[in-house]
């Protein structure tokens, strides 16, 4: 990136609701156009700080700036942001083009400014030659396009988007997010998004935040948070994670399961209690008598790509994903290599997530239905 200035900063932000803290004197800086991500479940505070800084609810404590000028109480028109919503908040009554045009018609921009702007916006997502055409004869993900036009037609410096994708079908929902990374590239503003989908935040953010419980968790480029989690619930939430109890030996040696393994995390005290984490990516299948960690294959799926397969270590049920088949009953070795093993200090978190003892397809997917309501 081209630029490292600051242009929202939120410093020691918290604000409660009946006496429950949403957010606990939460402190973020984002850079000028950058594409950063709020992610984490339901009720973790990121929808409430999305909402501090367009100006839609005031905060109990702390401060809010805007490209250094402390905004605090600046009404939410007179921000230099737009927001987009899961709702697209469209005008039924109202066609394509005037959608478009009618923060500028509020501006009281001329005419001839107006049509070359909507023209210009139209083209950008790809909407050309649906001036005419009424919301409601719209796919999802057409009105959706729409919405963002509208929203960037004044070039607001920070666009804030709140789970604009969660309406759309699978396959919509992947070609809008390379959509909206090419826009924001194209536009260079400040995109910020809120989601709880851990694939979305990967595929198209500089920077995540990921969040709970009012509190930042970790922030880092997807591939930080990714190879290198902070804490149990960061690893389990993006991804899926073997979080397993170790104790640090001393530096690149670490113990669990029984067995002594090479890792390449230093700095934690002798004989520290640790937060092991594997993901089920980076463990090889071996044959039983050749494995660093042996078990017994509980569970089998088939997802295209590769297995999803859950073996029983000990009473500890892990997940493998891997090529080769395997079946039921199958008595296997695991190889972990030293740099697939990643420390992590213990936390408030430690012990909640990581084993896939009660795991089933089912169970993802109504947790995915639940988020969504």
């Amino acid at each position: 990136m081209e630029t490292t200035k600051n242009i929202v900063e939120l410093e020691n932000i918290s604000v409660s609701f009946d006496g429950e803290k949403i957010l606990d004197a939460l402190n973020l800086e984002i850079k000028d156009k950058e594409f950063i991500t709020l992610l984490g479940p339901s009720g973790c505070g990121k929808t409430t700080t999305l909402r501090i800084i367009a100006g839609f609810l005031e905060q109990d404590e702390g401060d809010i700036l805007f490209e250094g000028e402390k905004i605090n109480g600046v009404p939410a028109y007179k921000r230099q942001v737009n927001t987009i919503f899961q709702r697209y908040a469209l005008f039924p009554h109202l066609n394509v083009y005037e959608n478009v045009a009618f923060g500028l018609r509020v501006k009281k921009l001329p005419e001839k400014e107006v049509r070359a702007k909507v023209e210009e916006m139209l083209a950008l997502v790809n909407l050309t030659g649906f001036e005419k055409r009424k919301i409601d004869t719209l796919s999802g993900g057409q009105q959706q396009r729409v919405a963002i036009a509208r929203a960037i037609a004044n070039h607001p410096k920070v666009l804030l988007l709140d789970e604009p994708l969660a309406a759309l079908d699978l396959k919509l929902r992947k070609d809008m997010q390379k959509e909206l990374k090419r826009i924001q590239t194209q536009l260079g503003i400040t995109f910020i998004f809120v989601t709880h989908d851990q694939e979305e935040a990967l595929t198209m953010s500089d920077r995540v935040v990921v969040m709970d419980s009012g509190k930042i968790q970790q922030i880092g480029t997807p591939q930080d948070i990714y190879n290198e989690p902070k804490n149990a619930f960061v690893a389990d939430f993006i991804g899926e994670s073997n979080i397993v109890d170790g104790i640090m030996k001393k530096d690149f040696l670490v113990e669990f399961s029984g067995q002594s393994f090479q890792c390449l995390d230093k700095g934690f005290n002798q004989n520290e209690a640790v937060d092991v984490v594997v993901r089920p990516e980076d463990v090889d299948i071996v044959p039983f008598d050749k494995g660093m960690l042996t078990g017994v294959v509980t569970s089998v799926s088939f997802l295209g790509v590769h297995y999803e397969i859950i073996v029983d270590i000990g009473g500890f049920k892990w997940m493998i994903q891997t090529t080769d088949e395997n079946f039921v009953g199958d008595k296997v070795g695991l190889y972990i290599e030293p740099d697939a093993i990643h420390i992590m200090k213990k936390s408030e978190y430690s012990g909640l997530y990581g084993d896939y003892s009660s795991y089933s397809e089912e169970m993802d997917h109504l947790s995915d239905i639940v988020e969504e309501e």
